[in-house]
């Protein structure tokens, strides 16, 4: 299943991984295997400090592997975007992508045959809602019932917030 928007996926769908994520958090050892012999591509288009840095500690501790890939110094830049995804696809078992644009995403997760992650389009930045979400969940103890208030630009940040 790609995690491309939050529209994507059910409220159920979305708890549950708040919930999977606070249980590894509170109890990280019993998850330090989870990700073994599994690789993950973390592919750049644009620049990032936070989702590089997360994605690669997080498959580090939980004994997977990523590999980055700067947009720019692979044949993604030159060679046609379907046929560059599915032969990465061949390597790994998901992919998560920061991209310029959602339809580049889009692209890509139409032909993956591995689950592609949104890292931050344009559009949408399901990750970092995903992370706020739980962080919110771990401070007040729920969701339900919650009113929050965006003060903030419109962008892909405030998107994925009234979708989740």
């Amino acid at each position: 299943m790609h995690l491309l928007t939050l529209k994507d996926w059910t409220s159920q769908e979305i708890n549950q991984v708040i919930d999977d994520s606070l249980e590894m958090k509170n109890n990280p050892q019993d998850y330090e295997f989870a990700l073994e012999g599994k690789s993950l591509a973390l592919i750049f288009q644009k620049t990032s400090t936070r989702t590089r840095l997360s994605f690669e500690v997080a498959m580090t501790q939980l004994s997977g592997h990523a590999a980055y890939m700067d947009w720019r110094n692979t044949n993604l830049i030159l060679a046609d975007l379907g046929d560059e995804t599915k032969s990465i696809c061949g390597y790994v078992d998901g992919i998560m992508a920061r991209v310029l644009k959602n339809a580049t995403l889009q692209a890509m997760a139409d032909v993956a045959s591995v689950p592609v992650i949104n890292g931050c389009d344009e559009k949408y930045h399901p990750c970092q809602i995903i992370a706020d979400l739980m962080t919110i969940k771990e401070k007040k103890g729920k969701l339900k019932g919650l009113k929050l208030a965006y003060i903030g630009v419109h962008n892909n940040i405030c998107n994925s917030l009234i979708e989740g």
